[in-house]
């Protein structure tokens, strides 16, 4: 089975919980075809305000000018990037650090002139991520795109996980973020939605922010093929383990009931 990780920033901010989440993919890759896909925003934004730069958001998108894309590649693409290949190499694996850029894995185009650099997802090309997985490589890639003619763009991880899981065919696709799962009106965690529900909550206002984000991204996977999407808190112990034997742990979306 084909599946594809996304790991929030929060996860590889320090040395510890990097490791952790590491092991735990290790363990995974045993048994099934994995591919991770990392965002960073929380280390990005650290960099920038050591340097005296602002970070700008608009509806959630950080305003990407000229000298932010420099810091997109140095730390998404470099500090992020590689420090998760080298605690995923330390846990067993051979893992092979990448962004969207190498070989066009993902290719994007400017969503709007006022956020800069900001891409929006054009072209996800599986063959590299086919080319590793089954040569038992670990493809790690981070959320850094190109068009074809070389302009980098800054791309919302969360999308780009999309992006890869749709092209690549994984049957889930698990988000580990740093909340529980997906919660209700009356603030609990919902074990199980439906895409109706998903955007039940989304119309009634519930679901906002980064949450709506996700339920709009795990939305689009559906859309592109991918069974079963997974929102579930990445701290938690053995979390991966418990998401991949079936523990009923965040919250599972997919097109349907599950069946009991």
């Amino acid at each position: 089975m084909k599946i594809l990780v996304k790991l929030g920033g929060t996860l590889l901010d320090s040395p510890a919980s990097r490791d952790t989440v590491a092991e735990q993919i290790a363990r995974a890759f045993r048994d099934f075809e994995i591919v991770v896909v990392h965002g960073g925003g929380k280390q990005m934004t650290r960099f920038l305000t050591e340097r005296g730069i602002e970070s700008r958001f608009v509806n959630g998108q950080r305003v990407t000018s000229p000298e932010i894309v420099d810091a997109v590649l140095k730390v998404f693409a470099g500090t992020v990037n590689h420090e998760l290949v080298a605690s995923l190499n330390r846990a067993g694996m051979l893992a092979v650090g990448l962004s969207g850029i190498d070989s066009f894995l993902v290719e994007a185009e400017q969503m709007d002139p006022s956020l800069g650099a900001v891409g929006r997802v054009t072209r996800a090309n599986p063959a590299l991520l086919d080319l590793l997985t089954s040569n038992r490589y670990l493809p790690v890639v981070a959320c850094v795109a190109s068009d074809r003619s070389g302009q980098v763009y800054n791309v919302n991880a969360d999308m780009m996980a999309v992006a890869c899981a749709a092209a690549y065919g994984a049957e889930q696709l698990i988000f580990l973020t740093d909340v529980d799962g997906v919660m209700d009106s009356s603030k609990q965690v919902r074990p199980h939605l439906t895409v109706e529900e998903c955007n039940s909550l989304i119309a009634d206002g519930i679901a906002t922010g980064g949450m709506q984000a996700k339920l709009n991204a795990s939305l689009a996977a559906l859309e592109g093929g991918v069974k079963q999407v997974r929102i579930a808190p990445g701290a938690a112990a053995n979390v991966l383990e418990q998401i991949l034997t079936g523990a009923p742990v965040g919250t599972q979306i997919s097109r349907s009931e599950v069946m009991a």
